[in-house]
């Protein structure tokens, strides 16, 4: 039960960045950016309050923004080739 609400989580951090940055990824980026976006995010800027399915919640939106506007940048140079 834990893993779906990290999933819930991670997708609604996601959405959040997508938001942040005015990008559409699609669920599946969106989802794989929260996660990751929360792992990286409380990996430099540390695990504070408050915490959501084990997940910091402003670290991760930090984290998962950053991580989406690399990745739109990525995929953004991948289509200009």
């Amino acid at each position: 039960m834990h893993l779906i609400w990290v999933l819930i989580i991670g997708a609604i951090i996601g959405a959040l960045a997508g938001a942040v940055t005015k990008t559409s990824l699609g669920w599946i980026l969106n989802i794989v950016a929260g996660l990751a976006g929360s792992y990286f995010g409380e990996m430099f800027l540390g695990s504070w309050e408050p915490h959501l399915a084990g997940m910091a919640i402003f670290p991760s939106i930090i984290g998962a923004v950053v991580l989406v506007i690399v990745a739109s940048l990525i995929v953004n140079t991948l289509k200009r080739n």
